[in-house]
């Protein structure tokens, strides 16, 4: 049996929803947004959904929506952005696309006392360092823990109490190691007061310098103490430190690709649109810093031109810790081109932007 809730609901979509390309809203009581979604015929797509069929999602959804929004958009980039936006943003009940698990990860740096270096699959706002997105979830699970070891950061639970040695006077006494890598030597034990928070700090901006590709500390560390154990003949231990840098050279040449591919995502995009509303995206390092429209006269292109120069020539973070919306923009836009090879050979380069 077909669904036709809310007949005023479908009544007005009826009457003055357009068949254009746009980014459509269902509120439910109280106002809760229940969905985000985007379509090139907004009309014709949200009147579907009065004819779906119960049980299904279309019909659940207009079962329980009270209000609908619109706003039609330029094109489908612009519409795709914003949708994921929103999405991003509200995190709506009805929307399982940009919610979905993440076929990459991203590597975190936690904000603790103590933080640790830990593999994750989605980016949260909750104050830590995200460096990434990196292919192959298991695979960076284990360089991660080797990075850890190699600088002594703890990869204990979160929960695990922290006591630096400098904070003994206010905790006196010192308390056995959690796990037996204090012992070991591969960890700098914040749990029992083996070291400073000064020096654990220390371990840290270096893990996150080695992130970002700015040092090859723990590299020329594990080298090291490979040629220490060679020397007292531990070869099995100098054979499981010597996979260990090979581990960790290939993590920073992934790295390095990485960010290639990310530096290769900054360009002029110019975009054709309805009804001549063409537009003019600012793409650097795969995340869009600004829309304009199209310059249609000698003073709008220079107005353009003075934008272009000032978003690409200024000095910018290289390589940060990436925001959750930074890191799901990235994405987005690198997903966007690879589909879509014929938009990608429409891009410009922003110095022959500016020459033309």
């Amino acid at each position: 049996m077909s669904v036709y809730a809310n007949p005023a609901l479908r009544a007005y979509v009826d009457a003055r929803a357009e068949n254009r390309l746009g980014i459509y809203r269902m509120y439910g009581s109280g106002g809760e947004l229940l969905y985000v979604g985007k379509s090139i015929r907004v009309r014709a797509r949200l009147l579907s959904y009065f004819t779906a069929e119960r049980g299904e999602k279309a019909g659940e959804l207009v079962r329980e929506a009270e209000r609908v929004t619109w706003e039609y958009l330029p094109n489908e980039f612009a519409a795709l952005v914003g949708e994921m936006k929103l999405i991003q943003r509200f995190r709506p009940r009805f929307n399982v696309e940009h919610k979905r698990r993440p076929h990459y990860a991203f590597i975190k740096v936690t904000r603790e006392r103590a933080p640790r270096v830990i593999p994750v699959t989605r980016v949260a706002d909750d104050g830590a360092e995200y460096y990434g997105p990196f292919p192959g979830v298991g695979e960076l699970a284990r360089l991660v823990l080797d990075l850890s070891h190699v600088l002594g950061l703890r990869d204990c639970p979160g929960a695990t109490r922290v006591r630096f040695n400098d904070q003994l006077e206010i905790f006196p006494g010192r308390s056995p190691p959690l796990c037996m890598r204090a012992d070991l030597g591969s960890c700098l034990a914040p749990c029992c007061g083996r070291s400073s928070a000064r020096e654990y700090a220390r371990a840290v901006a270096t893990a996150r310098s080695f992130l970002e590709g700015r040092a090859r500390g723990p590299l020329r560390d594990v080298d090291e103490e490979m040629r220490r154990a060679a020397a007292r003949t531990d070869f099995e231990y100098a054979g499981l430190l010597r996979d260990r840098a090979a581990r960790l050279r290939h993590f920073r040449d992934r790295l390095m690709a990485f960010r290639g591919r990310v530096e290769d995502l900054s360009f002029v995009y110019p975009v054709p649109g309805h009804a001549g509303d063409d537009r003019v995206y600012l793409i650097r390092k795969g995340c869009i810093r600004r829309e304009l429209p199209w310059p249609t006269n000698r003073r709008a292109r220079s107005r353009v031109a003075r934008i272009v120069e000032d978003v690409f020539s200024k000095a910018d973070a290289d390589p940060s810790a990436l925001t959750p919306e930074e890191a799901a923009e990235i994405l987005l836009v690198a997903r966007w081109f690879r589909l879509r090879p014929r938009e990608r050979r429409r891009v410009v380069p922003p110095r022959q932007w500016l020459e033309g």
